[in-house]
Formats: structure tokens, sequence, C-alpha cells
């Protein structure tokens, strides 16, 4: 059984050196073929009479003001753009209200949250129905690590995510790939 097992791996072995010399010689004649034309290339324009003027490779071509203009504004107003859609744009915000003694939201999954900012009374139950409309699977589940929550979101359903805050703060209920964020203001009472 030994000598079986011996012979055997000797086989893969000398398998595994033959597909290594094999893939090696591959790629050395495929560099072979492709710098072959680039070193005949070469020589011709070496071995050229010193008649042949010899052009410049880019050339500069002139462009109209107006679409120089036209061009910087744009790209002008694209940045202007993202800078407020990063750094200014604020998220929607919601503040529960208490209904039969228990706060509660239906946040919407679909490319994020919607709210993504909520503010809560510390002290009260709070619900958070998650309506899930994104079929990707990084909105299929949804975790509130502060509150040791994570729950699978199904796809076309509402979940309900219960707890009580019992300190004032700001949390955080992520994705599963932790890529999309929502907040949870927790405010003192009244």
């Amino acid at each position: 059984m030994v000598i079986k097992a011996t012979i055997i791996d000797a086989l893969a072995q000398r398998l595994c050196q033959r597909i290594a010399i094999a893939t090696i010689a591959t790629v050395g004649v495929s560099i072979g073929l492709t710098s072959g034309g680039a070193i005949a290339q070469s020589l011709r324009e070496h071995n050229q009479p010193a008649t042949t003027t010899q052009t410049r490779e880019f050339q500069r071509i002139e462009q109209p003001l107006s679409s120089k203009i036209l061009v910087t504004t744009g790209g002008l107003g694209l940045i202007g753009l993202e800078l407020w859609w990063f750094l200014f744009s604020k998220p929607k915000s919601r503040k529960l209200t208490a209904q039969a003694g228990i706060q509660t939201v239906t946040i919407t999954v679909d490319g994020g949250y919607e709210p993504s900012y909520i503010v809560v009374n510390v002290g009260q139950p709070v619900r958070l129905n998650f309506d899930r409309q994104d079929p990707s699977s990084c909105l299929a589940e949804v975790r509130l690590p502060d509150f040791r929550i994570a729950r699978s979101l199904p796809l076309d359903r509402t979940t309900a995510i219960e707890f009580t805050p019992d300190k004032p703060g700001t949390y955080q209920f992520t994705c599963g790939m932790n890529m999309f964020r929502g907040t949870i203001e927790v405010q003192p009472a009244g």
C-alpha cells in the first residue's frame, strides 16, 4: 500500500513538472513571437537612410475655444455635484412618535435604507419594519451591532426588528457586507 502511494506521488510530481515546463515554454514562445515583430520594425527603422524625416508620434490638435470652455465648465460642474452629494447633502431623517407605546417606522430597503436617519427616545420600545425591495445579496441582511441584532431580510417582505434603547447616543445599522448604513439617534426622554 505504501509503495502504491509512493508511485502515485511520483507520477503526480512528474505531471506537475511537465505542466510547469509546458506553461513556461508557451509563455516563452508567445513573448518571442510578439517581440519579434517589434525587433524587426526597430531594425527597419534603424537601417533607413538618414534623408527620411522623422515625425513626432503625438501631434497637437487645436480645438476651438468654445469647446475648451464647454469641457472645463462641464468638468467643474460634475466636481461640484460630487462634492455636494458626498459632503453637503443630508440624509432624510424621521423622528418617531409612539403609537400604542411603541416607536414604529417602516424603512424601505432599495439600493440603501430610506429613511437612513431615525430619531427615537430612550427607554421606549422601537420597532423597525424593514421592507426589502432590492434583490441584491448585500441587502439581504441587516445588522444592529450595538444591540446585538442580525436579521435576514426576505425579498418583497417586511421584517420587524424590535428593541429598547437604554441609553442616549448614535447607533449604526448596516447591511450584511457593511456597505450600506443607517443611523439611529437615541435622544434623552423629555
